[in-house]
């Protein structure tokens, strides 16, 4: 087993360094140097493309997915393997996407056969972008609450309804959301729908962020026709796929704690800005030793991450744990900005300069307050671990 191992290993790392681009072994600078792929792909680089076609042929997009869904069939240690190996050229992640991230793993567990042909290898290969219609403007924390309603019209639901927050439903193809079609039962009268955006009835309209940037939308379905094949899963049991699907969504947004490959920012902002004392050390002592604590607890986290991905894969993890890496991984992101900007001062601040990418530190700071909200607020976070895991009385 070791010996195949190594041997994977040296396929692989003989493999990335033929095929990875130098441009994709680059950290990621700005949100348009991810690939989200979709229909349009008209905004990638040559480069991004090459990258993203040249992994998906691969199935090395979801290496760990079985072959016959456009995956690597890789297994949980050459899934590792892999990562490493990426990780020691700095190659960039070729392809993010809620669909492999989110719908792909509830896909693989509640979808007939039909839809996971259908839908997997369009996923894996980045041909379709999908988004999430959860949230609700009265249905936020309190998911379960949820108003938009598919009343059954034979061979078809015609769905009616807002969400609310949804990301990038302005660029999405398809959307999966959860539909209310049972009023008298509300944890057991949600199903779990699959539809076009270019449906008709369905449109969206961009909410505005304090941070300049409009990730987030309103979107409306008005008499939307969704195919009766589209339903994943049993009829008004929705909520146990999304409550699978929300692990997976948690599990990706920890992994913002554990920022990008390449240079820390952190320290190399902190270094040209505040400078080095005679021995070499950052010269603001306070600052330094800030950073410092901050980077024992990312190294910590990193390590946990890495232990939490492999008893996720063995089916060993929790079913809470997901919420405690959601946590603490959104707390870290959000303390790395907070530095970033103690170590800027006044000028990172700044807004639309070249000298600061127009803001981009700044930005993306007012950004992170958002992640203590997406994905499930903090609160309820809390909450979920004093309950399941901490098993404290009257939690």
């Amino acid at each position: 087993m070791s010996d195949d191992l190594e041997q994977f290993r040296a396929e692989t790392r003989a493999w990335l360094e033929a095929n990875c681009p130098p441009e994709m072994r680059e950290p990621v600078r700005t949100e348009k140097d991810a690939v989200w792929g979709g229909r349009d792909q008209s905004a990638m680089s040559p480069a991004q493309k090459q990258w993203m076609d040249r992994m998906g042929e691969r199935g090395w997009t979801v290496p760990d997915w079985p072959k016959e869904y456009g995956g690597g069939g890789l297994s949980a240690a050459e899934t590792k393997v892999l990562r490493e190996e990426m990780a020691a050229i700095r190659a960039r992640n070729p392809l993010s996407s809620f669909g492999i991230s989110m719908l792909g793993p509830a896909l693989l567990k509640y979808g007939n056969e039909a839809q996971k042909k259908e839908h997997l290898p369009k996923i894996a290969r980045g041909e379709i972008r999908w988004c999430q219609g959860y949230s609700e403007p009265n249905a936020g924390s309190d998911l379960a609450s949820l108003a938009t309603k598919a009343e059954d019209k034979g061979d078809h639901f015609l769905v009616n309804g807002q969400k609310i927050w949804t990301s990038y439903a302005d660029k999405a193809d398809w959307i999966f959301c959860l539909v209310r079609t049972d009023p008298t039962n509300k944890h057991n009268g949600i199903s779990f729908v699959l539809f076009d955006m270019r449906t008709p009835g369905v449109s969206t309209k961009p909410i505005l962020l304090i941070s300049g940037y409009s990730p987030f939308c309103e979107t409306f379905f008005d008499n939307v026709k969704v195919p009766k094949e589209n339903l994943v899963g049993e009829l008004n049991k929705g909520w146990d796929v999304a409550k699978y699907l929300l692990g997976h969504e948690r599990e990706m947004i920890s992994g913002m704690g554990l920022g990008g490959g390449g240079k820390n920012p952190l320290i190399e902002g902190a270094k040209a800005t505040i400078g080095l004392d005679a021995e070499g050390r950052l010269a603001d002592p306070v600052l330094r030793a800030q950073i410092a604590l901050f980077e024992v607890r990312a190294k910590a986290f990193a390590a946990q991450s890495e232990r939490f991905i492999d008893e996720l894969k063995a089916g060993k993890a929790h079913p809470a744990q997901p919420s405690m890496m959601k946590y603490y991984g959104t707390e870290l992101n959000k303390s790395r900005y907070e530095l970033m900007m103690a170590a800027g001062g006044s000028d990172e601040l700044e807004w639309e300069s070249e000298a600061t990418n127009g803001g981009r530190e700044a930005r993306a700071w007012l950004r992170t307050k958002a992640n203590s909200i997406e994905g499930g607020t903090s609160e309820v976070q809390l909450n979920i671990i004093a309950k399941r895991i901490l098993n404290l009385p009257g939690a």
